[in-house]
């Protein structure tokens, strides 16, 4: 427990000071948590690229969170509770608004539905809700126990371990394995029956935003795995969105990412647009992400959150 809270007081990012050019402020600071394997701050590249100085120029108060890597969403979540914790220490506010990019949005639930009194809304965006066919099928290619899965691990724990290290965070435990079975549709249906809040009852579907837990729940992400030929990492991601038989961001299906409200889960976004990556290359005829995340924004605003 004490190499957790110490590893929250280092792995808390302020986005710098004040919030600006709003006149109107959000009423609770955000706080960012990235997917598997994702960072705060990758050789000075954001993971949510621009993002938080949107949130600023709104009048929100932005933080990034350190979570592992590579792990379950449930110690990650463990992680972000303390890091929770010391952010309502440093601004006087008795919740947060918390945003999460793909196992980020486990990462999210898990802290909402076990300390709901810290937490104003949960935004789940591209988030793997209801499983990941990829996740399935990556698990079910390989044999548990075997060689070839030990191996393929010991692989992704080296990359998790490479982005903890040059993002500032090597202290933090990995395990790929965990990683990938809370990404699978059985993992995602037992995390789901654990921590039921603000998802839908039926796949596909929606809820209304406020959940009996008294925190707010939205969603939004992607149906289109290649959205811009000057993105390099479209081309994988076309690749990966072949296993799926629906509409889909090339690692999660549009129907997967509801919860709660769902602003639109037919973005024309891929998987990394959804957090303005690579560097801000997306659909040149769609709406900018950035865009999404400012009338987001306003949103909570609405609501005085």
């Amino acid at each position: 427990m004490k190499r957790l809270i110490l590893g929250a007081l280092f792995g808390v990012l302020a986005i710098v000071g004040s919030p600006a050019h709003s006149e109107e402020q959000l009423t609770y600071p955000v706080i960012l948590v990235h997917g598997l394997f994702g960072f705060d701050n990758l050789l000075g590249v954001d993971y949510f690229y621009r993002v938080p100085q949107v949130i600023q120029e709104e009048g929100g108060q932005v933080y990034v969170a350190q979570v592992s890597s590579a792990h379950n969403s449930e110690l990650r979540g463990e992680q972000l509770l303390a890091q929770v914790a010391i952010v309502r220490a440093l601004t006087g506010q008795e919740k947060v608004n918390l945003i999460g990019h793909s196992q980020g949005a486990q990462t999210i639930r898990y802290v909402a539905s076990v300390k709901p009194e810290w937490v104003a809304s949960v935004t789940s965006i591209g988030g793997v809700n209801w499983g990941s066919r990829f996740a399935d099928v990556v698990r079910g290619g390989v044999d548990s126990g075997s060689f070839s899965e030990q191996f393929l691990a010991s692989l992704a724990n080296a990359l998790a371990g490479l982005i903890d290290l040059l993002s500032g965070k090597s202290g933090v435990p990995k395990d790929a394995l965990e990683a990938l079975s809370a990404l699978t549709t059985a993992g995602t249906l037992a995390f789901n029956q654990k921590y039921p809040e603000g998802v839908p009852s039926s796949y596909c579907a929606e809820t209304q935003s406020l959940a009996s837990n008294g925190v707010h729940y939205f969603s939004w992400s992607g149906s289109k795995a290649w959205t811009n030929v000057f993105d390099p990492a479209d081309n994988a991601l076309a690749l990966f969105s072949q296993v799926f038989d629906e509409a889909n961001d090339g690692l999660v299906s549009a129907c997967s990412s509801n919860l709660g409200q769902v602003i639109n889960n037919q973005f024309k976004m891929n998987h990394l647009d959804q957090v303005n990556q690579t560097i801000g290359i997306h659909h040149l005829f769609e709406t900018d992400p950035l865009t999404v995340y400012r009338q987001h924004i306003r949103r909570l605003k609405a609501l005085a959150l």
